[in-house]
């Protein structure tokens, strides 16, 4: 009877070393290819930078038309020159300058024909005309027109409305 101990012990330690063993093997089964450990380090691809190829139109605002009485009527695809008179424009401002201004407004505008009335108007940032610096008749060709700032006009920034004829120009100025 001292036998059956031993083998039960024996049968006890072979079945749990086969069930160690079996359950085990799927552990061990499993390829080497599935678990890569790399020691070299890897380099980066330098990043580049897309480069956008392609014909886009700068966006250029028509302001306060003559018929119209919002700020942006449309929108200009074109770009404009302002050096150049063409001979269908009537009225091309070239410079207004100094900007910002202190006391003193110089313009310098090109008006197509002969007689065309003129006026070029103050116009604060809600649209509200504050002060008209010029109505008159001018001839065709380049002028220069000098204005005294008037010291009722706040600090800030303005609009000046140039109207000839039928056209209408508007830039933006900066009093101080």
């Amino acid at each position: 009877m001292k036998l059956y101990p031993k083998i039960t012990l024996l049968s006890t330690i072979a079945c749990i070393l086969c069930m160690l063993m079996f359950c085990g093997m799927n552990s061990w089964a499993q390829q080497t290819d599935s678990i890569r450990i790399s020691l070299k380090t890897r380099t980066k691809k330098a990043s580049k930078i897309p480069e956008i190829k392609a014909n886009i139109q700068p966006y250029k605002p028509l302001y306060m038309s003559v018929a119209g009485g919002s700020m942006f009527n449309s929108y200009s695809a074109t770009s404009k020159s302002t050096a150049l008179v063409s001979k269908d424009k009537l009225l091309t401002i070239v410079k207004i300058y100094p900007n910002p201004v202190e006391d003193q407004l110089n313009i310098i505008l090109s008006i197509g024909r002969d007689g065309t009335q003129t006026t070029i108007k103050i116009i604060d940032l809600l649209g509200n005309e504050v002060v008209t610096l010029a109505n008159e008749r001018l001839n065709s060709g380049e002028q220069t027109k000098s204005f005294v700032i008037p010291s009722r006009l706040n600090a800030g920034i303005y609009f000046l409305r140039v109207v000839a004829g039928s056209e209408s120009q508007v830039k933006r100025i900066s009093v101080l």
